[in-house]
């Protein structure tokens, strides 16, 4: 709370569990509403200081924060791999990213260039003036993260926000609440002022509403369901909005592609994270030619990921975030087939473990395809041509991520022109991110980008100074 570890004002806890075993890994306050006034007002306090506080001072503090993740990045990973179920060796890899992300938030937000505006150019207008802009802090921002990428997304969102002299009220997932106050630990320890940082952990719906729609708050940086997205445009009011939401990534293999290659990398972008990955390669569209080929390709390499104790360094694929998200991927699975798909592997649950699935001849029109699974599974559709494809590519509401494999350019162009998502890959999938990009869809899958330099952009204010001078 602004920086001071504290408990709910009401006193309240909850356990935080493993999806895997049901082990008890954490315990956290549970806040309410007298929680989010305390915070809200510890940061309008807090963003007053911190923009006050010199760039080089405050990217001091942020490249402190850096260290201090780098050195407990193996602590933050056997978090992330308690509280999400996410395999050890993916969780590794997370959190060693903790503090490169900071650093380049860190840089971003120290550089706060403006640009002189060229005044006489404007009919009427002499040489008596000089005009220019700046960028300040929006003041204070409130964060909304899910429990996927538990130290990812909560620094992307935390360290442009911090980096560009603002306050922050975090709000993590309910189910994976730990690593977030793990990473906060490492602002606060680096030196970060009284009031700039507050972590609330508790119910989305009763802390989220209150949160968004305060006054108080300039801009609300989220990521999570289409419904919610949906649901903060409603009730935040007039302030900035990101809004980084729900998917259905497609992937077009057509017939000159290389096929191994496009089924090696379809077999490791749907599935990782137990394709809990808003990029998941959700859906394969293949022209007639190759899909036979690519589909025995992909199941084969699909069959040889080892699901397990997501503990394990030999694991490949962990849990789901809990039994009940299983269940639906699984429900999801069946109902495919039911609609005239074949289920060639996978598919079966265990606990909160569902195994990786392939699905073939599935109507492109399927709830399967057509809504974000957030599930080890992959559907696999067939198009005649490359204009059938574009268009199942865009048949859906979402658009946040695509992928192509083909090795004629003009195909290339036309899908970077065409196809209706926020990052377009060339021979990969849509599971790959650079940090340092802009990252964020089109349609249903949101508005605003992430990436450190765009963040610090749409988390800062621009502000237009004209000088006038006596008449020349």
């Amino acid at each position: 709370m602004g920086g001071e570890w504290s408990p709910a004002a009401s006193g309240s806890t909850e356990q935080v569990r493993s999806p895997f075993d049901g082990e008890v890994v954490g315990t956290v306050p549970v806040a309410g509403l007298a929680d989010v006034e305390n915070a809200l007002s510890a940061a309008e306090a807090g963003a007053k200081a911190w923009r006050a506080v010199p760039a080089h001072e405050r990217l001091a503090i942020m490249l402190r924060a850096a260290d201090l993740a780098a050195e407990r990045a193996a602590e933050v990973a056997a978090i992330i791999t308690a509280e999400t179920g996410k395999a050890i060796r993916e969780a590794t890899a997370e959190a060693a990213r903790s503090a490169e992300i900071i650093r380049l938030a860190a840089f971003e937000g120290a550089y706060l260039y403006g640009q002189s505006l060229p005044l006489d150019a404007n009919r009427g207008t002499g040489l008596d003036k000089l005009g220019f802009t700046v960028r300040q802090p929006c003041g204070v921002v409130v964060a909304v993260t899910p429990f996927n990428y538990p130290a990812l997304l909560v620094l992307h969102k935390l360290g442009p926000a911090l980096a560009a002299g603002n306050a922050v009220v975090l709000k993590p997932a309910r189910l994976a609440p730990l690593t977030a106050l793990a990473l906060a630990g490492c602002f606060v320890d680096a030196g970060l002022p009284a009031g700039v940082l507050s972590v609330l952990t508790g119910p989305g719906g009763t802390l989220g509403d209150a949160l968004v729609s305060d006054a108080r708050v300039r801009k609300v940086s989220f990521t999570g369901s289409t419904a919610t997205g949906q649901h903060i445009a409603r009730v935040a009011g007039v302030k900035r909005l990101s809004l980084e939401l729900g998917a259905s990534c497609p992937v077009v293999v057509l017939a000159d592609a290389d096929v191994e290659a496009a089924a090696s990398a379809i077999a490791v972008g749907g599935y990782v994270n137990a394709g809990q990955v808003c990029i998941s390669v959700q859906r394969v569209i293949a022209e007639r030619a190759v899909a036979a080929e690519l589909t025995a390709a992909l199941v084969d390499k699909v069959e040889a990921i080892c699901l397990g104790d997501p503990r394990s360094s030999a694991t490949d694929m962990g849990a789901l975030i809990n039994a009940e998200e299983a269940e639906r991927v699984r429900l999801a699975i069946e109902g495919a087939v039911a609609g005239g798909a074949k289920l060639l592997t996978g598919g079966e649950r265990d606990g909160a473990c569902v195994s990786p699935a392939v699905v073939s001849e599935v109507d492109p029109a399927s709830p399967f395809v057509q809504e974000e699974l957030f599930g080890p599974a992959v559907a696999v559709s067939v198009a005649e041509d490359w204009p059938a494809a574009i268009a199942q590519a865009n048949g859906t509401g979402y658009g946040l991520a695509a992928g192509v494999f083909t090795n004629d350019v003009s195909a290339l162009v036309r899908a970077i022109r065409e196809v209706d998502a926020g990052n377009v890959h060339v021979n990969w999938t849509p599971l790959w991110r650079a940090d340092l990009m802009p990252y964020g869809g089109v349609k249903g899958s949101g508005f605003g980008k992430e990436g450190p330099r765009a963040a610090v952009l749409e988390m800062t204010e621009e502000k237009t100074v004209i000088i006038h001078g006596r008449p020349w």
